[in-house]
């Protein structure tokens, strides 16, 4: 008699009642800048706050856990991610301004907090609005670009940990270092205040425009991209680094080193999350052979490869 089929139980059961919404074998593809990669074992969409840390207060410990922004800094392969993607919404997108601050929500876009700022008079933010994704994702990898950084500007952050317990974070709890932080992987941002100064709003628009020029002339702002691939080590530049290691255009599959900028991978349109990751790994490859250098990854890279798929087919 042939044995029955072991049916495993779907993590959908053991996941605790929530006023939000979860979504099953969820496609991440559409919501990541590559636009690859398989599916979320499970997407949840908290309310609000107080919902975000019920869930997490109640889900069961062995339950793998993570946030997802706008996808602007991640690569999720092609297995999917197991466990639950928890993608928070409008209700963490608030910004306000006070004095010479401006609060934001995790889920706010950078470019619309130095818009916020700029609007109110508020100088200093202007190289958010050269950094791709959100401000949970900027304090999570200290995001900086055009002389500045989050280490700079925060006054504090709120997060919520695997247990449901909020915490108020200030800069010295960071543990701020070069495009990262030393806040636990499982602790989730909800907001934060950031420091400016006073300015003048025209003198604002005038260097967020110089920073947008900047921007288009040098990187491939139009493709599918994931932004700076990887950090600069120190004393040296990483695109520099993989011209002289030959990799400017170099391609694997539908992935291909951006001719306008090589720190770029850029999704041709037909490439897996597989391409991208190995052809990235080349390029690590050739520069360490050429200039004995290792790069270190900036891109965020998630989630299993195809052999241990997550729910159906990428």
């Amino acid at each position: 008699m042939m044995a029955a089929k072991r049916i495993e139980p779907r993590l959908l059961d053991r996941l605790p009642t929530v006023r939000g919404r979860y979504s099953e074998d969820a496609a991440l593809h559409r919501i990541t800048w590559f636009r690859v990669g398989g599916p979320a074992e499970v997407l949840f969409r908290p309310l609000d706050k107080d919902d975000l840390a019920a869930f997490l207060a109640a889900v069961p410990a062995d339950v793998p856990v993570m946030a997802l922004g706008v996808g602007s800094n991640l690569l999720v392969r092609d297995g999917g991610v197991a466990g639950v993607v928890i993608r928070l919404g409008r209700g963490f997108a608030a910004l306000e301004t006070a004095g010479d601050r401006v609060i934001a929500g995790a889920m706010a876009l950078d470019l619309s907090t130095a818009k916020t700022a700029a609007r109110a008079g508020i100088a200093g933010l202007e190289f958010l609005s050269g950094v791709p994704g959100t401000i949970g994702g900027a304090l999570r990898m200290n995001a900086g670009a055009f002389g500045s950084d989050m280490a700079s500007v925060l006054i504090e952050a709120t997060a919520i940990d695997r247990d449901g317990r909020e915490h108020c974070l200030g800069r010295d709890d960071m543990g701020f270092a070069y495009r990262s932080s030393a806040v636990p992987e499982d602790w989730i941002f909800t907001a934060a205040t950031l420091q400016g100064a006073p300015g003048d709003e025209p003198e604002i628009a005038a260097r967020m425009a110089d920073i947008a020029q900047l921007r288009e002339a040098s990187q491939p702002l139009r493709s599918r991209t994931g932004g700076s691939t990887f950090k600069n080590p120190e004393g040296a530049s990483a695109w520099e680094l993989i011209e002289a290691a030959g990799c400017r255009g170099l391609t694997r599959g539908g992935a291909m080193v951006s001719d306008k900028h090589c720190n770029f991978l850029i999704n041709t349109g037909s490439a897996s999350a597989a391409d991208i990751e190995g052809l990235g790994e080349e390029v690590r490859r050739r520069v360490s052979e050429t200039c004995g250098v290792t790069l270190e990854w900036e891109i965020k890279r998630v989630g299993r490869h195809p052999a241990n798929a997550v729910g159906g087919a990428p």
